[in-house]
Formats: C-alpha cells, structure tokens, sequence
C-alpha cells in the first residue's frame, strides 16, 4: 500500500512540475504591446534586479537610451561592479538594439561593449516586458533555455524613472509582471547612491 502512494506522489509531483514549467516557456512570455522607443527614451535608475551567472553590475545601475536619426536605439549604461573579489570600480557600457521581428518591436536584440578592457562584450535578448513609460519598465533577457523551453540561465531588471523608487501601487504591477516571468522572489534591491 506505502508503494502506491508514493508511486501516486511521484506521478503527481511530475505532473505539478510539468505543468509549472510549460507555464514558463520563455517564448510564451508577452512584452510591452506597441512598444515606442521613443517615449522609452531617456534616463532609467535600476530598482531591483535578477543577475545572470558571472560576472553582473551590482549597484547604481542607470541606463541612459536615445534614438538615433535612423531610428536605431542606443544605450550608455553604469555602474559598480566587484573585479577580482575586491576591486570596486564604476563600469560604463555601451548597447545598440536592433528589432528581429518588427511585428513585436518590445523583443530586441542587445549588442553591447565594456568601455574597459575587463569588462565583457557580446548580445543578449532584450525584451521590454512592460512599461508605462513614465515610470517603470521590466526588462527581461535569457542567456540560455533549457531543453523544455525554460530559461537556465537570464537575467531582469526593473527600473524607474526616478532614483528613490516605484510608488506602491507600481510595485504591485511590478510584483506581478515578476510572477509572470517566473522570477518572484529572485529579484534584489538594487542600491542607488550616486556613487557612480
């Protein structure tokens, strides 16, 4: 009788398992309908964020994002990252965005660069979960899906307009757009000081 409850938890553990990761398929997730660059354009303060593996900024992240006279978006980014356990120093990046499919612009393409020598280059997924322009946005990127479609390895922050924060009635979108992407309670604050 033991073995066929647990042959029956097993079975139902499975399932329960399956369900919850078709649910977070990476390419089921939805991004900002209609997204404009052009009103995305502008300075956005990081307020929390889920770091990919290696090496990630950790603090005073901003992002700054203009339109180029060919439409094309840009992006100087800072802040403070650790180098070799102990060596604090102010980072500053470079990004250009390109748009695969123009059906949903909010799905970008992100190349971007290390204005140092020791800080890394190459491309992530960019994608715009959601925005109201003038004061939040959840970006979301996966470096790397699992064999099922989920993410192993990705990365989200979320930003605002302003460096003291999203009022509470932003956080609960916020919070919820998180659960959508299959990050609630992987997210940390993100300190902004004005170190950088």
């Amino acid at each position: 009788m033991e073995y066929y409850k647990f042959a029956l938890l097993v079975v139902f553990l499975s399932y329960i398992e399956r369900c919850w990761s078709s649910s977070c398929v990476v390419d089921s997730f939805t991004v900002k309908q209609d997204f404009d660059p052009k009103k995305y354009a502008g300075k956005w303060y990081a307020q929390q964020k889920k770091d990919p593996e290696g090496l990630f900024l950790q603090d005073n992240i901003s992002a700054e994002y203009t339109i180029d006279e060919d439409g094309t978006m840009t992006a100087s980014s800072k802040g403070r990252v650790t180098l070799f356990g102990f060596w604090v120093v102010c980072a500053d990046m470079a990004a250009q965005y390109t748009v695969p499919d123009p059906s949903t612009p909010g799905k970008m393409f992100m190349t971007y660069q290390g204005l140092a020598s020791y800080l890394s280059s190459g491309g992530d997924n960019y994608w715009v979960i959601d925005t109201d322009y003038d004061n939040y946005a959840i970006t979301y990127a996966c470096r790397t899906l699992k064999d099922d479609g989920t993410c192993e390895d990705g990365y989200a922050l979320v930003f605002s307009r302003n460096p003291r924060g999203l009022p509470p009635a932003i956080q609960r979108i916020v919070r919820h757009k998180q659960e959508e992407i299959c990050m609630a309670g992987q997210f940390q604050p993100v300190l902004q000081s004005g170190a950088c």
